[in-house]
């Protein structure tokens, strides 16, 4: 596990990570959705990549890539088209019963939204120990303390406990929702764009809680988010999306430094850089991103493309090492 993300430009060491297990594997996975017509919605377009013990994994894209969708599939909130999910070697898309139950204990998820994600008729004892309760994770008798100490461990103290999610903020209601993930104690927690709907504050707060309770619990994450400054603080390694595909994969240090895919490349160059002798060219993109029931012919990513040749408008380029740990789709690297 990487230690020491002190800074937004601190340097990632993931020389530890490359002798880990791999906790959670995706193989070709694809969700299409059907609509009007015969047209089909492909949101998840053949994904695959893993997460090792004790990694921060970072997926980003713009809205409507695919990455909350990707979120509900690993959690088996809704089924795969097509393809294989692994936890700690166990089949999610085959799992049931008591299989299923023992993956879910493992795997939690922290949602966008706090508020919609607490039961507002629910107090706040009530919504964490709930989980404890089902899973018998302590005695019923102990149920009360346990979840005093999960949310002294998130920063707030015992008057919580009887509060409903109305009578807190939206950091309180999101440290309230990390408390009840860290109930059963997970081995990855899939956090889907956890503080887009906090005050910048408040998210600095949030993520120095992820981090630490990182460290204490060797706890993976896969981070879900369009906030590039996030990722490159909290995550070891990567994973680009357009337009439900993965374009590029890197340990995020070599992908801050030297992205390879031009689309990762215009991403970057939207960063605001605080250093005035460090000002960059800004690429701005042609048109809007298409629509996922009418994607390009070729690489996805062609029409809007800076760099765009020949070959681009004829095969999708398929995802494949061109460094070391380094993955791009791109023709540009045949």
């Amino acid at each position: 596990m990487y230690k020491g993300r002190g800074t937004l430009n601190v340097g990632h060491d993931n020389s530890c990570l490359n002798n880990m297990k791999e906790l959670l594997k995706l193989e070709g996975i694809k969700k299409y959705f059907s609509a009007k017509g015969d047209n089909i919605l492909r949101a998840v377009d053949n994904v695959s990549f893993s997460v090792k013990e004790g990694e921060g994994f970072g997926l980003v894209g713009e809205s409507g890539c695919g990455k909350s969708t990707l979120a509900r599939l690993i959690l088996k909130l809704i089924p795969p088209t097509e393809g294989k999910i692994f936890f700690d070697d166990l089949d999610i898309v085959e799992a049931h019963g008591e299989t299923l139950s023992k993956i879910r204990k493992g795997l939690q998820i922290i949602f966008q939204d706090p508020f919609a994600s607490l039961n507002p008729r629910k107090r706040i004892v009530d919504a964490i120990g709930e989980a404890l309760i089902v899973n018998k994770i302590v005695p019923k008798r102990e149920v009360k303390d346990r979840i005093i100490e999960l949310l002294k461990k998130v920063g707030l103290n015992g008057d919580t406990l009887y509060k409903y999610p109305h009578e807190l903020s939206g950091g309180q209601r999101q440290r309230v929702c990390i408390a009840r993930a860290l109930s059963v104690n997970p081995r990855l927690i899939v956090a889907d764009e956890p503080l887009s709907a906090l005050d910048v504050s408040i998210q600095a707060q949030i993520i120095n809680l992820l981090e630490d309770l990182q460290i204490d619990s060797n706890l993976s994450y896969l981070l879900i988010s369009h906030n590039l400054q996030v990722i490159e603080h909290f995550s070891d390694t990567v994973a680009v999306m357009y337009l439900g595909r993965i374009v590029e994969l890197s340990p995020t240090e070599d992908l801050f430094a030297e992205p390879l895919h031009p689309y990762t490349e215009a991403l970057l160059s939207a960063v605001p850089v605080p250093e005035v002798d460090k000002r960059k060219k800004r690429i701005v993109l042609e048109g809007d991103v298409p629509s996922p029931l009418h994607i390009p012919s070729g690489c996805p990513f062609h029409p809007r493309c800076f760099k765009r040749f020949k070959p681009c408008e004829g095969e999708v380029p398929a995802l494949k090492e061109v460094k070391r740990n380094r993955w791009v789709s791109c023709h540009l690297y045949a």
